[in-house]
């Protein structure tokens, strides 16, 4: 089986309460360039308040039919696998944007997955995606990657790969949870690396590589407002996966991100005083998220400076 060639069945963006800022402007740069491609959220846990409804009613997008629940760390990504067999997909994380008809410089493939050709080193792949060499311990057919990529966007094909596909590597509780957590990084990045390779390896899965997703991280030279106004902007998907700051001003590319936030409130009733409504409310949730980990982590170094001066005076004595 294989992709359609050209444009997908769908677009799915995955979607949580943190991300609602973003996932507003990653739609809105999905309509910018494709009208009229269904577009759906792969919605993990609760969502902003009214946000499915929003999108539905000025942007015609759908919430996925998945079951309601807390997916965990990026797993509800893996749901366009098992959706109906034969549909084409493209996944987003939503802090994405499109640059461009991205979707036309793949119509000479008919791949059924096509990821970006993402170029890392030895060591980032095993910190990164899965250390392979440790992972032989569990499955001795384990070989390098071929390939890496980030799985904030690929294009895939549903109905190749199965839930029984995964299970050796996850749990499908909510939230998804990882059977072996020090082979693989957190999340499903690792994971549908793992699968994706294993099953190219043994069973001569068609994966395309190419160069899709641009990283404010870097330059992107060629990349800005003034080209997407003008739909003159090379065709990539931006991609600030660990960039996302509390003030969109704060952030490389904010150019591109500001843009869509204002097509995306032109469109809403009363949409300057809810952009700024809006965006105080995702200031504060930052913020709020930030303490919170940072609480935790001093919890854990706490915990294990007291575990380790319990192990040190059993030692003594």
């Amino acid at each position: 089986m294989s992709a359609k060639k050209g444009l997908v069945d769908c677009i799915y963006v995955a979607a949580s309460s943190r991300d609602s800022r973003y996932t507003r402007i990653s739609v809105a740069s999905i309509r910018y360039f494709y009208p009229e491609i269904p577009i759906r959220i792969l919605a993990s846990g609760r969502m902003g308040r009214g946000l499915l409804e929003e999108l539905r009613q000025y942007w015609g997008v759908m919430p996925a039919c998945i079951p309601t629940g807390d997916y965990g760390w990026g797993f509800v990504k893996l749901e366009a696998l098992f959706g109906p067999p034969g549909e084409s997909f493209l996944v987003l994380d939503s802090d994405t944007v499109l640059t461009g008809r991205i979707l036309e410089s793949w119509m000479d493939s008919d791949a059924p997955f096509l990821v970006d050709n993402e170029e890392q080193s030895e060591s980032a792949k095993k910190e990164l995606y899965y250390d392979w060499c440790k992972l032989r311990e569990i499955d001795a057919t384990t070989q390098p990657p071929r390939f890496v990529f980030n799985s904030g966007q690929w294009r895939g094909t549903a109905g190749i790969l199965t839930r029984d596909d995964f299970s050796p590597w996850v749990e499908w509780t909510f939230p998804r949870r990882l059977r072996h957590p020090k082979y693989f990084m957190p999340g499903d990045q690792g994971v549908l690396n793992y699968v994706l390779n294993r099953k190219a390896m043994l069973d001569g899965l068609r994966i395309e590589c190419r160069s899709i997703m641009r990283w404010p991280g870097r330059k992107f030279q060629g990349l800005d407002a003034d080209r997407l106004s003008r739909k003159a902007a090379d065709p990539f998907i931006v991609h600030w996966a660990g960039l996302k700051k509390a003030r969109l001003g704060q952030m490389n590319g904010c150019d591109l991100l500001l843009f869509f936030e204002k097509r995306y409130y032109g469109r809403l009733p009363g949409g300057a005083a809810r952009r700024i409504l809006a965006a105080q409310l995702h200031a504060v949730s930052f913020w709020l998220h930030e303490i919170e980990v940072r609480l935790r982590l001093g919890t854990i170094r706490v915990i294990d400076a007291i575990c380790g001066c319990k192990l040190a005076l059993f030692k003594h004595k």
